[in-house]
């Protein structure tokens, strides 16, 4: 269990680095912090909202997804070679489970029933380092059992699975960020995984946009499959959902159970 939590730990350096970046270097110049770091009111609450969430997440993972997925990977069906390179391992393994998570992000956006878990990330009207950390806390746990019989059949061993979590937190802090980069490196970065200007089209305010561009770590999965947005990200961009706003914590905890009529349906 500390092998699984330990990369993580290993990142965080890195995610505040992201963080402090944003915050001098804006893509888009909506709030966030002011001069002083004296931030706006809206975006204070927009920040204990995430936090919140995120927080909730934690203890969710340490006291219940990290138990499934050692579960998962004892459980795990033994015919890898011996003599197999580590190194080789891991990158096949990284490969595998971030194909499992995009075919996860498509079908979150293609199912109803999974979107309405799934809406309460994309709600959030602005983004920065913290809507990375912002998801219901039933979709997390989810996601664990979806990818839990591949981690089996796979043999996926644990060590893969924790360098693999980790790289996923760190990518999704920087594609969610408000990071402003070099034109050429962002890309040249695109071609290989998703960076911020890829990811915040996925978070476009227009119906098209926000069910595209699903990967998270690596950008070839949309390519491969089609799901590229041509659409470009723009400054003064909409966030959020397309007919729908953004909602107090306890709104969005009981939002996947509410039956509101008033909300247009998601295609």
């Amino acid at each position: 269990m500390d092998d699984l939590n330990t990369l993580k730990w290993f990142v965080w350096p890195l995610i505040i680095v992201i963080a402090l970046l944003e915050r001098w270097l804006r893509a888009d110049p909506r709030p966030g912090l002011g001069k002083g770091w004296q931030a706006p009111a809206r975006f204070r609450r927009r920040l204990r909202t995430n936090l919140s969430l995120a927080l909730i997440n934690g203890l969710q993972s340490s006291l219940a997804i990290t138990g499934i997925t050692l579960f998962a990977v004892s459980w795990g069906v033994s015919w890898r070679p011996a003599d197999w390179p580590l190194w080789s391992q891991l990158l096949v393994d990284i490969l595998l489970l971030d194909l499992l998570l995009y075919s996860w992000h498509r079908l979150a956006h293609e199912v109803p029933l999974l979107w309405r878990l799934h809406e309460v990330h994309h709600l959030d009207e602005e983004l920065d380092a913290s809507s990375a950390l912002r998801f219901h806390f039933l979709e997390p746990l989810l996601s664990m059992v979806y990818r839990l019989p591949f981690l089996v059949l796979l043999d996926i061993p644990l060590v893969s699975v924790a360098l693999f979590e980790a790289l996923v937190l760190l990518a999704a802090v920087f594609h969610h960020s408000n990071l402003k980069l070099p034109q050429k490196l962002e890309r040249g970065l695109a071609w290989l995984v998703i960076t911020p200007s890829l990811h915040w089209v996925h978070h476009h305010a227009i119906r098209a946009d926000t069910d595209s561009t699903y990967g998270t770590i690596f950008s070839f999965w949309d390519r491969l499959f089609q799901s590229t947005s041509r659409s470009i990200r723009h400054e003064g961009q909409k966030i959020g959902v397309e007919g729908r706003r953004e909602a107090e914590l306890l709104a969005l905890l009981w939002r996947p159970f509410s039956m509101n009529k008033t909300d247009p349906p998601h295609s």
